[in-house]
């Protein structure tokens, strides 16, 4: 097994899981089978109790791994299928080696963090680097491995310190360093600096691991002598310097390595020239190359025929990562169609009663941009916070026939807000929000934990059957029978009240395999109102855009029907 270690210096959010996962794209097209590992140095044992504003959304994978967004980025840029022992955490590790103590796995020894929770993380990384994530048999030929965080911080030490075993253990032909680091460039000199790098590599030399190359992030392109200097400072070849400035799409960026040459570097430092080819990255330039003149073709003014435009009403709107993959899905849905997604970012709170009398500006800005929007999305979501505004919100979409998707909590919400509009239960909600409610029409699923929030949800995932061929979802996907798709919630639409929800014309289209639990739900009198259970965004890929994501887009712009007539049949 080859090794491409990629780490962060100078500071955090310098883009090291997209150069990470732009590595293995690259190395993928040179025919080279590729996985992928993210090492997350916090406490937490996974991502599932961590809010959206401390990391951003939680991906789910298909086993049910709630994990750092970095990992969405592998599968969406590798198109591959990870497993949950791929994201690595330090809460993980010390669980693994503390169960071994407690059953006296270590005969008696002082358990200490060399060697012991050193040799846990590197077995770790070679157990789960030959599980094959493409679909093929055998184990990949490289691993590409982000270790979160920057180097100097006391919680990746021991990470570090794995690594540099690793390293050793595995031969220089078989370990590969890539250190991400920062070039900025101070406005009153104007000048671009190399020190902070300097400093970082220092730090990253002092702890045993020299970088192999240097992939350094910038405003703009770097300076000959910038190369020259950081070359002699940092012990990197001038050729392994490799600049990612910033790019009108971050589709550029396997472009930008592969035009520096990188995975030749890459290569000779695994000795893996003789066997692989030469890149052309023929559908990624198609992909960066089609946004950008959408991008370029439009002008400053909103244009219908150029731009969509999505209201995306949700609780977390003040960090977008909290919704990366529903953004990147709505992207993927809009290439597909030509247009450029023009999101527009509404706080469900701000469309809520109580703003009209506290924050009155806010709550009219709200409601405009809604009217202006020609799709709704409510996207997923836990706690009480905003609930009232994504009702108001998909009754406006409900009553004004503009297309709607509820995902998750977005579904639920659509089914309170039915439920309390057309079948007059004024107090009908969901026991999370109303733990009293008489009209109980959401509710929390039986094999549930009310003790422990970690894991304990439906995770993962899990088959719908479609009830009829006659409605958008199944058309959607083709007219299959069945979807697979992830889910992530402890609340289901409780199934006594099915009945009388479908006689009000609400359709419950989608049912998992014991026909009890509703997955899809939909509004045959409306063009597009559509609910679903699950989270189809984490299964969205670049040129394979989600199903429901594109029937919104194409209901928004009026082209759903003409898509449904010309895709019978899965044709």
């Amino acid at each position: 097994m080859k090794y491409v270690l990629v780490t962060g210096g100078v500071v955090s959010g310098l883009g090291k899981g997209v150069t990470a996962s732009s590595v293995g794209v690259v190395l993928k097209d040179c025919g080279l089978r590729v996985t992928s590992i993210k090492i997350d140095p916090y406490l937490n044992t996974d991502a599932g109790t961590m809010s959206p504003f401390e990391h951003g959304e939680v991906f789910v994978l298909d086993d049910g791994g709630e994990v750092d967004l970095d990992l969405g980025n592998y599968e969406r840029f590798l198109d591959v299928t990870l497993t949950r022992d791929n994201n690595i955490t330090t809460g993980k590790i010390y669980q693994s080696v503390l169960d071994k103590e407690r059953r006296g796995d270590y005969l008696g020894k002082t358990v200490q963090v060399v060697p012991h929770i050193t040799d846990a993380i590197k077995n770790w990384i070679q157990s789960v680097a030959v599980i094959p994530v493409d679909g093929q048999e055998g184990p990949a030929d490289v691993c590409v491995i982000e270790l979160g965080g920057t180097v100097g911080d006391i919680e990746s030490m021991p990470f570090i310190e794995a690594l540099r075993q690793l390293s050793f253990s595995v031969g220089q032909d078989n370990f590969c360093l890539i250190h991400v680091s920062l070039i900025p460039v101070l406005g009153v000199v104007g000048e671009q600096k190399t020190k902070p790098t300097q400093h970082s590599v220092r730090e990253l030399r002092a702890l045993g691991l020299t970088p192999h190359l240097l992939a350094c992030r910038s405003a703009q392109p770097l300076l000959t002598n910038t190369k020259e200097k950081l070359s002699q400072f940092c012990h990197v070849p001038i050729a392994n310097i490799l600049n990612i400035h910033d790019v009108p799409n971050i589709w550029h960026i396997p472009l930008l390595l592969r035009n520096q040459n990188a995975h030749h570097s890459i290569l000779r430092q695994l000795n893996l020239l003789s066997i692989a080819t030469t890149p052309d990255l023929q559908d990624w330039t198609k992909m960066a190359e089609k946004f950008d003149n959408i991008t370029n073709s439009v002008s400053e003014l909103f244009d219908k025929s150029t731009h969509v435009r999505i209201a995306m009403v949700g609780k977390y709107v003040g960090l977008t990562d909290s919704y990366l993959s529903v953004v990147k899905a709505l992207l993927h849905a809009c290439i597909a169609c030509s247009l450029k997604p023009s999101i527009d970012w509404i706080a469900a709170s701000d469309l809520e009663d109580d703003s009209a009398k506290l924050t009155p500006e806010a709550h009219a800005a709200a409601w405009e941009t809604l009217r202006n929007a020609e799709c709704i999305l409510v996207p997923g979501g836990f706690g009480d916070r905003g609930v009232r505004g994504m009702i108001l919100a998909a009754k406006y979409a409900r009553e004004n026939n503009v297309p709607y998707l509820g995902i998750c909590l977005g579904m639920q919400i659509s089914v309170i807000e039915f439920a309390r509009a057309v079948l007059g239960l004024e107090r009908a909600n969901s026991t999370e929000f109303d733990a009293q409610t008489p009209d109980p029409v959401v509710i929390f699923m039986p094999e549930g934990s009310r003790t422990h929030m970690g894991s304990t949800m439906r995770l993962g995932s899990r088959r719908t059957l479609f009830q009829t061929p006659d409605c958008i979802a199944s058309k959607l996907y083709c007219n299959t029978e069945y979807v697979d798709e992830r889910h992530r919630h402890r609340y289901e639409v409780n199934p006594e009240v099915i009945g009388v929800l479908e006689e009000a014309g609400l359709k419950f289209v989608g049912r998992d395999e014991t026909g009890k639990r509703m997955e899809v739900l939909e509004l045959p009198s409306h063009p597009f109102y559509v609910g679903v259970q699950f989270h189809p965004e984490f299964k969205s890929r670049p040129g394979r855009p989600s199903a429901l994501f594109l029937g919104l887009i194409l209901a928004a712009t009026r082209q759903l029907e003409a898509y449904s007539n010309t895709h019978q049949n899965g044709s």
